[in-house]
């Protein structure tokens, strides 16, 4: 089988690999759609794991079941969840089921760029979810980053009503408006340094996008006469923070849903925070089975319309200029990879 190798942003190989063999408990995945990810490029969290086979965003059909497996059968269409929690510890039974041990060690063989993928009896037994006949492959792909986004917004508590600041218009960001949209947020704002994702944000329901952060919170007062109930960072530039927390209401809540480089610091003010704003500041990492889930069931209601989302269809051997796609941030919103594209194998 074919599989895309990465060493660097600038350096992924497509090389030949066996087809993983299966053991008991286990099953191998086909897989017919791959979304390429922000985090895909964080080169500073890759270098010291390369070369390896990423992409996390997948779905596929079903292709060999190990003994045991008595839910799925051959001809599956599924979501695969490349992270799995154990859903018995003490993490998973308060909710916290990104912070447990076995979710943090698990993952399938090689990796979503790839055209098979092999599932350990983990994954397969906590990790496999069925696509609803309306989904495509390719929105179907779209679970994984989408779980994400709800857990974040489940955590932040978005409302009917809620006025809701996205900083940071790529995909992530756009999830978040129109996730927020479908939740009924009364008005949106969306901010990118990156002029050329404004529209996009429009588009999915952000009814004012600047570029300067700084003017946010203007932006707020002269349309609603008030600040955010809810901003959302999908991004970790302290700049980019440090705007949000300024357009923060008091009582409102700031979801940091981005890390920032390696060495970055933020500074806040504890006492202001303590005494002034009652503000809840928060984070969210990836996604839990319920949230995968629930994603799905989005997707297949149309009430967040990720189809429309997909700007670049590509194969496996075009798995750098995709790549390049995401990096330049200026023709792409989501590039979708086809490993098993012109009938190959």
């Amino acid at each position: 089988m074919l599989i895309a190798n990465y060493y660097s942003n600038t350096d992924i190989r497509v090389e030949d690999r066996p087809v993983p063999q299966i053991n008991e408990g286990e099953c191998l995945i086909k897989i017919l759609a791959s979304g390429i990810c922000g985090s895909d490029l964080m080169e500073w969290y890759r270098r010291d794991s390369v070369p390896l086979v990423l992409g996390h965003e997948t779905a596929g059909d079903i292709i060999k079941v190990g003994k045991g497996v008595n839910h799925l059968k051959i001809g599956d269409r599924v979501v695969v969840s490349h992270h799995v929690p154990c859903l018995e510890c003490r993490y998973c039974q308060r909710g916290h089921e990104t912070m447990c041990k076995t979710l943090h060690s698990t993952t399938y063989d090689p990796g979503g760029f790839s055209q098979y993928v092999r599932l350990p009896e983990i994954n397969t037994r906590l990790g496999v979810f069925p696509i609803p006949k309306n989904v495509t492959y390719e929105e179907a792909s779209f679970a994984e980053p989408l779980a994400c986004v709800l857990r974040g917004q489940n955590r932040a508590g978005i409302q009917k009503g809620d006025a809701v600041v996205v900083i940071g218009s790529g995909i992530s960001g756009v999830l978040h408006i129109a996730l927020a949209k479908a939740r009924g947020a009364e008005f949106i704002i969306a901010c990118d340094i990156n002029e050329t994702r404004l529209p996009w944000a429009a588009k999915f329901g952000a009814d004012v996008t600047i570029k300067d952060a700084s003017s946010i919170s203007g932006e707020l007062l002269d349309n609603i006469g008030r600040k955010a109930d809810i901003v959302i960072l999908t991004t970790g530039h302290p700049d980019a923070v440090q705007a949000g927390f300024d357009a923060a209401a008091d009582g409102s809540t700031i979801l940091l849903f981005a890390p920032s480089d390696p060495n970055t610091t933020v500074q806040i003010d504890i006492n202001k925070l303590f005494f002034k704003h009652d503000r809840t500041v928060t984070t969210t990492y990836a996604n839990s089975p319920n949230d995968l889930k629930e994603a799905l069931s989005l997707i297949a209601e149309k009430k967040v319309p990720v189809a429309d989302m997909i700007t670049h269809r590509i194969a496996l051997d075009e798995i750098q200029y995709g790549f390049d796609l995401v990096q330049n941030g200026l023709e792409s919103l989501k590039v979708i990879v086809e490993p098993n594209r012109n009938g190959t194998n």
